[in-house]
């Protein structure tokens, strides 16, 4: 078999067994996802679906992404709603927040659990059978969401606004850092039902401490360039 008719056959095998991890994750839940039993949804042995995935959590990582389109597709009017490179990024963040903690289980999967191998390959694969859900984004949004770790994510985009003055190239890792920690922090607070938040209160607070930790490092003769309401304030 040609390398082009393998690729299209792993292509097609991966939609099986996918579209069975997105059946059992509609009607279970995510953590009610095995191999066994997406296998004999999608009408192959577990042996089978080893050849297309590691193990469970290669599959349910790829699985968790499908579910993540939302917040991809809501992303680029987030990003619009900002003036600066900052402001952008804290909006960016209200997006990612409002999705993740809405389907804590989903997102913790992609981004907190153990996967035991390189994120940014798996990422690289998943898109390369999801050309489509790429497609209508612009080319810096695109980098974004390839680019696997949060923190260089955040470190990649918010680049832009040491050129705007806004804030000195010494702070982007710790900015990228230091929220992503704080993000990490709530969703394990939530996950762990350490505090009863409810959604809203988690995604407020979260913004609430993002905001507060990029802003003591924006210029000070700036910072008023920084509207960003949804982290203004938080309700003890």
């Amino acid at each position: 078999m040609s390398s082009g008719r393998k690729e299209i056959q792993r292509a097609r095998m991966w939609r099986y067994f996918l579209d069975a991890a997105t059946e059992v994750i509609e009607k279970e839940g995510i953590n009610h996802v095995t191999i066994r039993k997406i296998a004999e949804k999608a009408g192959y042995t577990s042996s089978t679906a080893y050849n297309y995935f590691r193990d469970l959590s290669h599959l349910k990582f790829f699985a968790a992404m499908r579910f993540t389109k939302g917040y991809t597709d809501e992303l680029p009017v987030y990003l619009e709603k900002g003036k600066n490179t900052v402001e952008k990024w804290l909006y960016s963040w209200e997006c990612f927040c409002r999705h993740s903690f809405e389907q804590p289980k989903i997102y913790s999967v992609i981004f907190m659990d153990n996967l035991g191998s390189v994120p940014e390959e798996l990422l690289d694969d998943y898109y390369k059978i999801y050309r489509d859900d790429l497609i209508g984004l612009p080319e810096q949004i695109k980098l974004i969401i390839m680019e696997h770790s949060f923190s260089k994510r955040s470190a990649l985009y918010i680049e832009n606004a040491v050129d705007e003055g806004l804030i000195e190239k010494k702070d982007i890792d710790f900015i990228a850092d230091t929220t992503l920690m704080i993000w990490k922090g709530m969703m394990n607070t939530v996950m762990n039902q350490r505090r009863k938040y409810t959604t809203e209160e988690a995604i407020k607070r979260t913004l609430y401490y993002v905001y507060e930790s990029v802003i003591r490092v924006v210029n000070p003769d700036k910072r008023e360039e920084i509207e960003f309401l949804p982290g203004r304030k938080i309700e003890d």
